[in-house]
């Protein structure tokens, strides 16, 4: 069993997964473990949709393919990156395409592999199970506090898994297209996606989970102040 440190240093998203389900018994223990994340007022504001029907996770992938393929960019609740990149986080974000491209061979110029790659989130890199985690919409009229909350409650999920063998890859590529997955799950009209987590059985073989972004040193994001 990893240390919380051994998890956390550990830790990286996957983009290849086995088509091994996760079984409900160990969606239940990671649920209930994240459940325990701070909240501001014990609010617990995270809503999550445990979906492990493949017909379902299918029909979602294909509606949001569609809806891409339309021309259209997002159909969403929030607002995930910056509308203006600046650096050094403009810098970060093309390093991490281009290390992730590059040691997938894709040039910049092959539409179709690169598409396919972008696909493949709405395909859940051959997982079998997909959290979404959605939230109440008043407690995120012109208020953040809940979103803050449920990235804690994100974190929680990610390194419960490990504990069970799991890997996971959070998805803010389905925050663009939150209102289709609510479309397609039906979700009642107070709901909000926030982002989902694809969880599963990694791949050890896929060369795409060797992958590893780098991070920064501590001295680029850390003040003390002694």
């Amino acid at each position: 069993m990893p240390t919380i440190l051994e998890a956390i240093n550990s830790r990286s998203s996957k983009r290849a997964f086995l088509p091994k389900p996760v079984s409900k018994e160990i969606q239940e223990k990671i649920l209930k473990a994240a459940g325990m994340s701070p909240s501001g007022a014990n609010m617990q504001p995270w809503i999550v949709y445990a979906v492990s029907n493949q017909k379902v996770l299918q029909n979602i992938g294909d509606a949001i393919i569609q809806k891409m393929n339309s021309g259209v960019e997002h159909d969403q609740f929030i607002q995930y990156y910056p509308k203006t990149w600046i650096n050094p986080y403009k810098k970060r974000r093309i390093e991490t395409g281009v290390g992730l491209y590059t040691l997938m061979e894709v040039g910049r110029k092959d539409i179709e592999k690169r598409t396919k790659l972008w696909h493949d989130n709405f395909r859940w890199f051959g997982a079998q199970t997909v959290f979404f985690i959605f939230t109440d919409k008043v407690n995120i009229d012109e208020a953040q506090g809940a979103i803050l909350d449920c990235g804690a409650y994100m974190q929680s999920i990610l390194l419960a898994a490990k504990e069970f063998g799991l890997d996971t890859c959070p998805q803010g590529s389905t925050t663009e297209f939150g209102k289709v997955i609510a479309n397609v799950l039906k979700t009642p009209d107070n709901l909000a996606l926030l982002y989902s987590v694809v969880i599963g059985y990694a791949d050890e073989d896929a060369k795409i989970n060797s992958y590893q972004p780098k991070r920064v040193a501590l001295e680029d994001s850390v003040t003390f102040i002694d």
